[in-house]
């Protein structure tokens, strides 16, 4: 295995937005295989410390590059357009309201039929949004656009938590 900073090099993919989700599985049970730290039982209690750090390490790239939201977050620190949700909230204006107009559309739902389409909305817009993020990134080579596209998604997966609280609140 090459020692790699890359979350994509250590898998051995393509550094893209658009990755099979079983390739990225198989990838990372044959990296677990290989830095488990039982594998380095016979070669004592230092050599199993660094296993598991590599265990580690291999975990937190996989969680990264099979979440298709962190994985495009990630793609565009690396190409220099870190997302910067924290410092940087600015949305298009058409993307604001539609945002209000969910909120709304949560606070007056009544039932569960209501929710559910609603978070039907939300969720062909995720993908919409997953979809443009995919071209930014892939096609066009536009970073900083793409980071911009990852924040819009994180509004919008917010807000579909936030319809599953309320779902769950209906059940309880």
């Amino acid at each position: 295995m090459r020692l790699t900073d890359n979350d994509f090099q250590l898998f051995g993919l393509p550094e893209t937005q658009a990755q099979v989700r079983a390739d990225i599985d198989a990838r990372w049970k044959l990296l677990q295989a290989e830095v488990h730290p039982d594998r380095f039982a016979s070669e004592g209690a230092a050599a199993q410390r660094v296993a598991m750090q590599w265990a580690m390490r291999v975990n937190e790239a996989y969680q990264r590059l099979r979440n298709p939201l962190a994985r495009a977050a990630y793609l565009c620190e690396l190409r220099g357009a870190p997302v910067q949700a924290e410092n940087n909230t600015a949305m298009p204006p058409a993307f604001l309201m539609q945002q209000m107009e969910w909120r709304e559309a949560l606070d007056e739902a009544a039932d569960e039929a209501a929710l559910e389409a609603l978070d039907d909305d939300a969720a062909s817009a995720e993908a919409a949004a997953l979809e443009q993020a995919r071209r930014l990134l892939d096609e066009a080579g536009d970073a900083p656009a793409a980071a911009s596209q990852v924040r819009a998604l994180m509004f919008i997966q917010r807000f579909r938590a936030d319809i599953d609280k309320r779902l769950a609140a209906l059940d309880a």
